[in-house]
């Protein structure tokens, strides 16, 4: 059994850790926020290491609702973020270059592993903000919680709120697809005899 990865799989290795990291510098997310009083919409971006948009708009409109402040110190995810996929756009690079099956296994393994822990602090950051809300908040609506969705569209009082991925977001999704296919084109590769 060869232990090297084939052509094909070390070329997605390599494009998955290009992928990445430009993901330092791009809107990993996006949040958009639509209601009637701004028919023109307001949103927040989401980057490794700050937030971008309307977040000085959208904290004025969350205090009335009892919602705190959304600070970029407030977040440790913002100080490691950046360091983290940057060494994973490295990390694919040099698994490229090193043209090992089971460092390519593990790589994968590795970086699936944060997406899923990114999504579900996502979700925990998000519910949060949306649960934890002050109970002398000008408006308190009995029942109610503002947490957005994780990705896709929820109504919240009178705003529509939209949770998607932005580019950077992309660009983690494309990397991470490319990694299972590359898994993929390892394992049929390695059972092709018995298939």
């Amino acid at each position: 059994m060869k232990t090297n990865l084939s052509r094909p799989v070390r070329i997605m290795a390599a494009i998955s850790g290009l992928l990445l990291i430009p993901t330092v510098f791009l809107p990993l997310w996006r949040i958009d926020l639509m209601a009637p009083q701004y028919p023109e919409g307001l949103y927040m971006l989401i980057y490794a290491s700050k937030l971008g948009g309307n977040v000085e708009i959208i904290n004025g409109l969350n205090h009335y609702i009892g919602m705190r402040e959304l600070h970029v110190d407030d977040f440790a995810e913002f100080k490691v973020l950046p360091y983290i996929l940057g060494g994973f756009g490295l990390l694919g690079l040099v698994v490229a270059g090193i043209n090992k099956k089971f460092l390519y296994n593990i790589y994968t393994f590795l970086f699936l592993a944060f997406c899923v822990l990114a999504m579900v602090d996502f979700y925990r950051w998000e519910y949060d903000y949306g649960h934890n809300l002050n109970p002398n908040a000008a408006i308190i609506v009995p029942g109610m919680a503002y947490q957005p969705p994780l990705i896709g569209s929820k109504q919240l009082l009178n705003f529509t709120a939209y949770s998607f991925p932005s580019v950077g977001g992309y660009f983690l999704t494309v990397a991470a697809v490319l990694l299972l296919a590359g898994v993929w084109i390892n394992y049929r590769k390695n059972n092709k005899l018995s298939v």
